[in-house]
């Protein structure tokens, strides 16, 4: 008896596994793997320029020249390895102009420290080789530096700095008057060139000496005119950035589990995203909550312009997407989407997608701030809400700086 009733057992239990395994088969086939994959790329569509900032300066007579003891003052902004260009007429002469050392004033010594206080010795006086010295005919000779002239001695510059704002300011003073080259200076232009984190884009401004000139500062050296060098300027300078490695994470719920609008960042990483480009933080940090479903990262290295980035992800029907990527030349800047996005959408993402101040570092103009990290500093502390980026400086609008498509 006990030998037919472990049969039957055996054999029913042998029946139970054949059913149970139709039942998940049958199970399997009613109800299919809906999830699905998806790439989604960033790339960096800006347009570099030789020019992060440039301007002008005149006297404030009529005509505006600088006369003899008589001042004026400009500010820009740099950080370590940008220079400052200036050039302006020596008004006694046929063709000659005062400008700085190529590619400009030193700004920040070897220590990375501002250089502040009587930079004189950064100005040197120019034949512009266009016009003879005497006949005032003209002639056709490269631009070399005048002898026997102390540009320094009829010319002071004197460097003031603002650590906080990353700004300086320049004070030309004519103290030509009383020596045997007493002259007006004319109106002038002044450039500090973009810088990539590896080299300036434009390390001869204005000219290049022992070359024949261009049309632009001959203007300058021969009658003082600015306006052919302020249209060249204009059309060539403008804010540019590298993108940081972008972080994407698939959630559920109607949270942006990254930053929260008008609230302060909270710890979680977005800080070191938006300050250094660095994602690991913020990638653990959200792997640990429960309404997140995957985190991925693009890239492994800054998306320089005309380059991009891309990774894949899977998600499931009702996940949602979000996505943050620094402004790489800032203090404390980031892209990311603002409005919720279905992780199914497909097609271009840009226009969802808006430049925000995670409000951790004291901003500094873009791409010209010794404390962001393009020139290895660390921004200043504060602890702001997380805003919307405003119109203090000329950043260009999103669309010229960043493209998100997910195919």
């Amino acid at each position: 008896m006990k030998k037919i009733f472990l049969k039957i057992m055996a054999s029913t239990a042998g029946i139970l596994a054949v059913l149970t395994l139709a039942s998940c088969d049958n199970s399997d086939n009613n109800m299919p793997d809906t999830s699905f994959q998806r790439t989604i790329t960033f790339e960096n569509v800006v347009t570099p320029k030789d020019f992060v900032e440039s301007g002008s300066f005149q006297g404030t007579g009529t005509p505006p020249v600088i006369m003899p003891g008589q001042s004026v003052s400009f500010k820009f902004s740099a950080g370590k390895a940008q220079a400052l260009m200036f050039a302006t007429m020596y008004g006694a002469s046929k063709d000659w102009f005062f400008a700085s050392q190529q590619p400009g004033i030193k700004l920040f010594d070897g220590s990375g420290n501002a250089i502040t206080g009587d930079v004189s010795s950064s100005v040197l006086l120019w034949d512009n080789g266009t016009k003879d010295n005497v006949t005032g005919q003209p002639e056709s000779k490269t631009i070399m530096q005048v002898p026997n002239v102390n540009a320094s001695q009829l010319m002071k510059l004197n460097l003031a700095y603002n650590d906080v704002s990353s700004e300086f300011t320049l004070t030309i003073t004519n103290t030509s008057g009383g020596t045997a080259n007493q002259t007006p200076f004319s109106p002038g232009v002044w450039a500090v060139s973009n810088y990539n984190g590896s080299q300036l884009l434009n390390s001869a401004p204005f000219f290049t000496p022992n070359a024949l000139s261009n049309p632009e500062i001959t203007d300058i050296a021969q009658m003082g005119d600015i306006g052919k060098m302020m249209t060249k300027l204009n059309a060539n300078t403008g804010i540019m950035t590298g993108l940081s490695p972008a972080l994407v994470v698939i959630y559920r719920g109607d949270k942006n589990p990254i930053y929260e609008l008008g609230k302060v960042d909270n710890g979680m990483g977005l800080k070191e995203i938006s300050q250094f480009g660095n994602v690991t933080k913020l990638q653990n940090s959200l792997k640990s909550l429960p309404n997140v479903k995957g985190v991925y990262i693009a890239g492994s290295a800054p998306v320089a312009p005309g380059t991009k980035v891309m990774t894949s992800f899977s998600a499931d029907p009702g996940d949602k997407i979000a996505y943050a990527t620094m402004f790489g030349f800032s203090n404390d800047w980031f892209y990311a989407n603002e409005p919720g996005i279905d992780a199914n959408t497909k097609g271009d993402l840009t226009s969802k997608t808006t430049l925000f101040d995670s409000g951790t570092g004291v901003d500094q103009y873009p791409g010209a701030g010794n404390h962001q990290a393009l020139f290895g500093g660390t921004p200043q502390s504060e602890n702001m809400i997380i805003s919307k980026v405003g119109t203090l400086y000329p950043v260009p609008a999103v669309q010229n700086v960043i493209k998100v498509t997910v195919n």
